[in-house]
């Protein structure tokens, strides 16, 4: 056992967590940012997901120093990449061309930009990083966490003391160890009056989680894969509000539910600088390859590469068939280990299926040709690193995020809900996945909203703040704070809230309480770059 002391601990090193410490750091403040795995950047890197964004991205609706991670992005492209004139040039340059956002790109240029970020704090000894490092413990101080027990690959433990302690983990893995209020799954209709919350409470009724890949496709080459030990079972399975087998082209459509058959199409020949991506005219995934297409050959100069790549998150490997997350009385730790490898599973049997019995535009089946791309995501399975985890812990916070605070049928198309402790804005529509209850897609539009700090403050624990997805939202509403901007929005706050606090001798409850400490905290915000009210938007 060993032992450190800092400032602020940031546990998790995905988007909130990054976004915290690159705050906290900029703010002159020492940090310690430890990571499960050996890639920081969650989302955009390990889980391998492009970023689901707000169709304004490119003109607000960000922190500035999101928009740094996607100029960087785009920047590295234009640096080290061949890219044609005409793509090089362009100022919203998206490198895969995905649908699904203004900026699809492979999950390594992503890591690069942000270790970039970091690493002048890491060189001046303010960011000191621990990956292959996860909580296992905490030793707490009535309603102040002290100390965060970390286990490292080998089994060696550290103990990091802290001033602050922000849980940005992918599940909210902190509340437990430090006894801290949370809660898991869906609330009652009865609780805050939701109207797509289900009438009895399910603690256990998670968003699925999934295990992305990365492809590309080489005619006249084989690159089948062995056959999943549980294809068969994959093969055969039929949700009841599916049209189909689950491993198959024909999904609903999240919106309306109804039946819809998806395409494959890989490498077309259409100039990806005509793709538009836009989630409020079109959710584009409809046609397979180029959803979330992450590298586009045709962006490039010709013969430069002789395949796209795509990223498959797409209804076909979602998986809710068990909690990924412990949960008292309902999954302990050898369900979750079942959950994670039924979903590795599943993924592994979408591609076999991809490769041996999909139905092809010529009449044939199967795509022996699409290569499994593990250079591009770094694990040796050829999956994505980590689970892609939509939900989370919560914590049971000040102030609660409900559905009647961001669901356009409730406020109306124009109806932002004002905060007076704003501390950062988002939008997405309320996009939840089927269920561990067995539920269905909930996809419903939304409206832009403005984050509350009441939101990013715990019922007790004095110390202790979420820097992602675990922060006061509902099962519902969750579905549109689980993004990618919105999750370093969360986490930048949450840095920046910790030193400020450091700076000014108070505390997180302190500073929502007093208007003279919020005013200055917001001040603070503004001038950092943290964008805390919404222009005269329509929700979608």
């Amino acid at each position: 056992m060993t032992e450190s002391s800092t400032e602020i601990l940031v546990v998790g090193g995905g988007l909130g967590g990054v976004a915290a410490a690159l705050a906290a750091a900029r703010s002159g403040r020492r940090v310690v940012l430890s990571e499960e795995t050996d890639w920081i950047g969650g989302q955009l890197t390990s889980q391998a997901v492009p970023p689901d964004e707000n169709p304004w991205i490119e003109r607000f609706g960000s922190t500035a120093s999101y928009r740094e991670v996607r100029e960087g992005i785009r920047s590295y492209y234009r640096r080290a990449y061949p890219l044609r004139a005409e793509a090089a040039a362009s100022p919203t340059l998206n490198p895969g061309a995905g649908r699904v956002s203004k900026l699809c790109h492979e999950p390594r240029v992503a890591l690069a930009v942000l270790e970039e970020l970091l690493a002048p704090h890491r060189a001046a000894g303010r960011i000191t990083l621990l990956t292959e490092h996860r909580p296992v413990a905490a030793h707490t101080d009535g309603d102040d966490v002290r100390a965060v027990e970390l286990e490292d690959a080998e089994g060696g433990r550290h103990t990091v003391w802290a001033d602050y302690v922000l849980d940005a983990t992918e599940n909210g893995d902190v509340l437990p160890l430090a006894g801290a209020e949370f809660v898991t799954g869906a609330e009652s209709r009865a609780e805050y009056g939701e109207p797509h919350a289900p009438t009895t409470a399910d603690p256990a009724n998670l968003q699925g989680i999934t295990y992305c890949f990365a492809v590309s496709h080489h005619d006249g080459e084989d690159h089948t894969i062995e056959r999943p030990a549980l294809y068969d079972f994959w093969r055969s399975y039929r949700p009841d509000f599916w049209p189909g087998p689950l491993v198959g082209f024909s999904a609903p459509d999240p919106r309306t539910l109804e039946p819809v058959a998806r395409t494959f199409h890989p490498n077309p020949d259409v100039d990806p600088l005509d793709v538009a991506a836009d989630q409020s005219a079109d959710a584009g995934d409809k046609e397979l390859w180029g959803f979330r297409r992450i590298l586009a050959r045709g962006l490039h100069l010709p013969g430069s590469f002789d395949s796209d790549i795509t990223l498959a998150n797409w209804p076909l490997n979602d998986y809710w068939l068990k909690p990924a997350l412990e949960i008292e009385g309902h999954a302990d730790a050898d369900t979750v280990r079942q959950a994670h490898e039924e979903a590795r599973q599943l993924s592994l049997s979408v591609l076999y299926w991809l490769q041996t019995e999909a139905p092809r535009p010529d009449g044939g089946t199967g795509f022996p040709g699409l290569r499994p791309r593990a250079d591009v995501t770094g694990a040796e399975h050829g999956l994505a690193k980590a689970a892609y985890v939509r939900e989370s812990r919560r914590i049971k916070a000040v102030t609660t995020v409900t559905e009647h605070d961001v669901a356009m049928d409730i406020v109306g198309p124009h109806g932002i809900t004002r905060r007076h402790d704003a501390v950062g804005i988002g939008s997405y529509r309320i996009d939840l996945h089927p269920s561990t209850g067995g539920d269905t897609y909930i996809d419903i539009p939304s409206v832009p909203f403005e984050i509350p700090l009441g939101a990013l403050l715990p019922v007790r624990m004095r110390n202790l703040l979420p820097a992602g997805k675990n922060a006061g939202t509902t099962h519902i509403t969750n579905g549109c704070f689980r993004l990618h901007p919105v999750e370093w929005n969360i986490g930048e706050t949450a840095g920046r809230l910790a030193a400020f606090c450091l700076d000014n001798g108070t505390r997180p409850h302190a500073v929502r309480e007093k208007d003279e400490l919020l005013e200055r905290f917001c001040a603070l915000l503004d001038r950092t770059g943290v964008e805390r009210r919404w222009p005269d938007v329509r929700g979608y």
